[in-house]
């Protein structure tokens, strides 16, 4: 069984040149949440030369939208969503710092490219998951949009947060090499 490399969010250079499709990873630290409602606005922002509500550099984005915590926790079910909705947006945040992205299936081929020219890496966590996962977030504070409701984004701290290295920053992918080993769409 693969060993599960601890790493720490922020994410730097250093750290996502180990990372390799395959590898597991618990992360610790900070994350923040975003879906594609608040994807919009950071390009917008961005866009309009305005300030972002982090700062963006070696940040990890969960893609999630999660539900109302139970009394005594941190957060509710906190389940990823399909990545595709951020491909849009991905690479400009990327171009920006962004280093890491947590969400579920595949990713653009324009993703992949500012991935592997500015160094960030894409983790795949598990769908159906989210009560599972969201052991792992300690707490959680919105820091803006609260007008989108579970979309706005979030600052997490997480503990032990698990994921699968999905594409890795030389762009190596992980859904791509399952197709290839089982013959699917060849």
């Amino acid at each position: 069984m693969a060993q599960v490399k601890n790493i720490t969010a922020p994410l730097t250079d250093e750290v996502i040149k180990t990372l390799k499709i395959g590898d597991k990873v618990a992360i610790t630290g900070v994350i923040y949440s975003a879906r594609d409602a608040a994807h919009k606005k950071l390009v917008d922002l961005i866009e309009g030369g305005k300030d972002l509500p982090f700062d963006l550099p070696g940040q990890a984005i969960y893609f999630v939208g999660p539900t109302p915590a139970k009394p005594g926790n941190a957060v509710g079910a906190a389940g990823p969503t399909t990545s595709g909705r951020m491909d849009a947006y991905s690479p400009l945040l990327i171009e920006h710092g962004l280093k890491g992205m947590i969400g579920k299936g595949p990713r653009s081929e324009s993703v992949k490219d500012a991935m592997k020219k500015h160094g960030a890496v894409y983790f795949a966590a598990v769908g159906g998951a989210g009560a599972l996962i969201s052991k792992s977030i300690t707490k959680v504070d919105v820091i803006a949009y609260p007008e989108l409701g579970a979309e706005a984004i979030r600052r997490m701290e997480v503990k032990d947060f698990p994921a699968i290295v999905a594409i890795d920053a030389s762009g190596d992918d992980l859904y791509e090499k399952g197709k290839k080993e089982y013959g699917i769409g060849a």
